[in-house]
């Protein structure tokens, strides 16, 4: 990960349940999501805000899941429980902070609700993981 951001240190002032990690790791699922949908940002000058860039609550959660277990493999869940993170809502909490602090965007429609037990994160980062060793 990368080096600290003042921004990113103010939101985990405001609420430590949180480690610093946990919402950083929360940009770089984001950035990871929109990549999987085909809907990155293709330059610096392109508003991450646009509607076209936007992704659900759903795809977001999806997306991190698919992130964590790339990044962290069957450790993830214990990654997550370090960060605090314990429940799909947690992610909520991290990404409605981050809205309040400019540094993410919604639309009318996205509300912290939308995180409400969406999945188990127990069974989402173990059931049916496979452990893929590529051939050079």
């Amino acid at each position: 990960m990368s080096s600290f951001n003042n921004k990113l240190l103010a939101v985990v002032r405001r609420d430590p349940r949180y480690a610093y990690e946990a919402y950083e790791f929360v940009f770089h699922a984001l950035e990871h999501t929109q990549k999987m949908l085909g809907r990155e940002a293709n330059t610096e000058r392109t508003d991450p805000g646009e509607p076209r860039h936007h992704v659900t609550c759903r795809q977001l959660l999806e997306g991190i899941r698919d992130f964590a277990l790339h990044e962290f493999g069957l450790m993830a869940r214990v990654v997550f429980r370090m960060w605090g993170v314990q429940r799909t809502d947690d992610f909520g909490e991290i990404v409605f902070n981050l809205i309040e602090a400019e540094l993410m965007s919604k639309t009318s429609e996205d509300t912290r609700n939308d995180f409400h037990e969406v999945f188990d994160l127990d069974e989402a980062l173990t059931d049916g993981f496979r452990i893929v060793i590529e051939e050079e």
